[in-house]
Formats: structure tokens, C-alpha cells, sequence
């Protein structure tokens, strides 16, 4: 049973005051507002969750306490990088604002407050303010699992969250992928890129192939594992998706290059006897250790480009590369999404909707021409 009054103590100072009967014991819980409409509120929806059995006693725990308990929960299952980047965004931006504030107290006014100094005080990106909004929503969500707080004060800013542009898809196409391909071949690591294009791979995945993935009969490499970095250590981990651990078949060209570059690792590997660590890779350092994206971005990749005369990309974007010529060349959307790894064929047509687009002007000619013999 759950009663209540409110209060007037001063002309900008009400207080709603509810009585709340658990297990024999009788207790009051009391909260300040500005105006007698906000306490009246707050007074109705806390009898009103009392009578359907949601009334949520009021706690001491901190947004603070909660973030650091939500922590020790999520690290068990997801990468420690995952979890390192959760606690980044919580330390760096919520728990300075928020982090002194009872659960239970923290009101979606307190949030959007702090959303709004992100962006006009530090300047940060909308994608930054998206991120944050996302984890915070999360510890929220467990704050209400755990009955410290009735309703996710966060719930109701999804729509007021500020827009991320659209950056533009930086993508080779047919006659800039033959040259880059050219320029590769004069490169002494141009067969990973080389390897990226054709494969379609993501860095992690295809740093990560092992000797044992590759089928030179049947043309075909396997995606088992990804290549983590975090924090000056390396290690082997589950691809990013169940879709992720796939085959994917390569050209017979390439194919012919990956076996002769197996021929050339091993008479190296011999020459180096002991120095060589055996961690079975494709495509690694020379005492076989795990090569790092930033150094083959900057040391190779990029002079590649410039050797071709290509505007710069990411080496991400040869996976881009990969998708957009295959549909350009009416390769089926299926096809595409089983070579990349990607959960849903809807995730591929909507990443890829500015290449579904183009192609449906030319199934629109290919119409014409076949019915009215324009």
C-alpha cells in the first residue's frame, strides 16, 4: 500500500512525500522539486507504480557505483578492449557530470544537459555523443534489472541525439583497382593489399590467416580468428560475427602468388633458425610475428597509393573496394554479403545502397530496352 502528501516549504521548493509499507515496516521517502506540478507528478507516478507493483525503493547508489558494478559484469563477456572502450567513454564524460548523482535521482534533463555540453563546450562529435548515449543507456538498463531505478531516464533521447553526417565512401573502382594491383606488385608487402582487394576481408581477419586456412586445391581461405591489439600485446580471438567465420574463395592467380610466397617464407624461416616465431602465419613480420595495421598503412599502403597517383583511403577500404566492384559487376547481393562476413544481407544493401542505386538505373534501361526496343 502505498500513500502520500506533498509539501510547499518555499516558492520554488515543494516536496513529495511518499509511504511505502514493505515486510511489516513502514518507511518514508521524500523528493525536492521546483514547482508543486513537477512533485504532484512524481507523487502520482510513484502510487500509480506502487499499485501495479514497479515502485522502486529509492537507493543511495551513485550513477558512479553503478557504472563501476555494470563494469565488473559486462568485462566476462565482451574483448577487454570492448570493455576498455565502455569504461573510456564513462570516465571521460559521464562520471565528471553525472557520477555524484543518486541513481535514483538522476533525471533525463540531467542527461541531456550533459549531451549538449559535449557538443558546445568540448566541441566533440556527434558519433562521440551517440557512443556515449549508448553505454550509458546500458548501465541504465542494469540500474533497472537491478531495482534501483523504476524507468531508464536515458530511453527517451534517442530521438533528440544529434545527426552523424554521412561521410562519403572513399572506394577504388575498376580502372583504379587494375592500377593499384599494378603498383602492388613492385611492393615486397604489395601481395597483402593485393590479398585485401580480392578477398575482401577485414585487416583483423586477414593479419590473423594462418597457413593451415588455406586450400590451394579448391582456391579457398578460411576466416577462424581475428587479430586483436590492445595496449602494446596482441592475441587471437572470435571473429566479430557468427557470419564472420567463413570461406572465401580466391582467384587462381592469387592463389598461385600465396603459394609462392609460402615457398619464400619457409627459405627465409630457415635462414633465420631460431630468431623465427612460429606462430604459422600468412602474412607476418620477419621473425614471424603479427604484423600492426598502422605500421602497414603508413610504411607501405600509403607509398602504393601514391605510386598509382590514388587519392588516399583507409586500408579498411579495400574491403569497400572488394564489395562495390562485385555488385558493379551484377554480382548477387547474397554472394557479396556471404563473402563478407556480414550477419544480414540487409546490412550489406544498406551499406552499399549508393552502388543498389546506380545499378537500378541500369535495370531500368535494361527494361526499356527489352520491352519497348529503345
Amino acid at each position: 500500500m502505498a500513500s502520500g502528501y506533498i509539501q510547499k516549504r518555499s516558492e520554488t521548493c515543494w516536496i513529495a512525500r511518499i509511504e511505502h509499507i514493505s515486510n511489516g515496516r513502514r518507511r518514508y521517502f521524500s523528493k525536492t522539486f521546483r514547482t508543486e506540478k513537477e512533485a504532484k507528478t512524481h507523487l502520482q507516478n510513484q502510487q500509480s507504480a506502487k499499485n501495479n507493483g514497479e515502485f522502486v525503493e529509492p537507493s543511495r547508489v551513485t550513477v558512479s557505483v553503478l557504472i563501476d558494478e555494470w563494469l565488473e559484469t559486462i568485462r566476462p563477456r565482451v574483448t577487454q578492449r570492448t570493455a576498455d572502450g565502455y569504461q573510456g567513454l564513462l570516465d571521460r564524460y559521464v562520471r565528471p557530470e553525472l557520477g555524484a548523482i543518486r541513481v535514483n535521482q538522476l533525471e533525463t534533463r540531467d542527461i541531456q544537459r550533459l549531451y549538449a555540453a559535449m557538443q558546445s563546450q568540448k566541441s566533440l562529435s556527434a558519433r562521440i555523443v551517440r557512443h556515449t548515449h549508448a553505454t550509458l543507456r546500458q548501465v541504465l538498463e542494469q540500474g533497472v534489472e537491478w531495482r534501483l531505478i523504476a524507468r531508464n531516464p536515458a530511453d527517451s533521447l534517442k530521438r533528440k541525439l544529434p545527426k552523424v553526417d554521412e561521410v562519403e565512401r572513399r572506394v577504388l573502382n575498376e580502372v583504379e583497382a587494375a592500377g593499384f594491383l599494378k603498383a602492388c606488385a613492385d611492393n615486397r608487402r604489395g601481395l597483402i593489399f593485393e590479398f585485401a582487394l580480392l578477398s575482401g576481408m577485414r585487416p583483423e581477419e586477414y593479419l590473423a590467416l594462418q597457413w593451415r586456412d588455406l586450400n590451394f586445391e579448391r582456391n579457398t581461405a578460411q576466416v577462424r580468428r581475428a587479430l586483436v591489439r590492445h595496449k602494446g600485446s596482441w592475441r587471437f580471438q572470435e571473429p566479430k560475427t557468427k557470419g564472420s567465420k567463413r570461406s572465401v574463395t580466391i582467384p587462381v592467380s592469387l592463389n598461385r602468388k600465396l603459394a609462392a610466397h609460402k615457398r619464400s617464407q619457409a627459405e627465409h624461416r630457415l635462414r633465420i633458425g631460431s630468431e623465427w616465431q612460429a606462430h604459422d602465419l600468412v602474412f607476418c613480420s620477419e621473425f614471424g610475428t603479427p604484423l600492426s595495421i598502422p605500421n602497414l598503412t603508413y610504411r607501405y599502403f600509403r607509398p602504393i597509393l601514391t605510386t598509382a597517383n590514388l587519392q588516399r583511403i583507409r586500408l579498411y577500404d579495400l574491403r569497400h573496394s572488394h564489395a562495390t566492384l562485385l555488385l558493379a559487376a551484377d554480382e548477387h547481393l547474397k554472394v557479396v554479403s556471404e563473402r563478407l562476413g556480414h550477419s544480414t544481407i540487409r546490412l550489406t544493401a544498406d551499406t552499399y545502397s549508393h552502388v543498389l542505386e546506380s545499378m537500378q538505373q541500369g535495370t531500368a534501361s535494361k527494361l526499356e530496352n527489352m520491352l519497348y526496343g529503345t
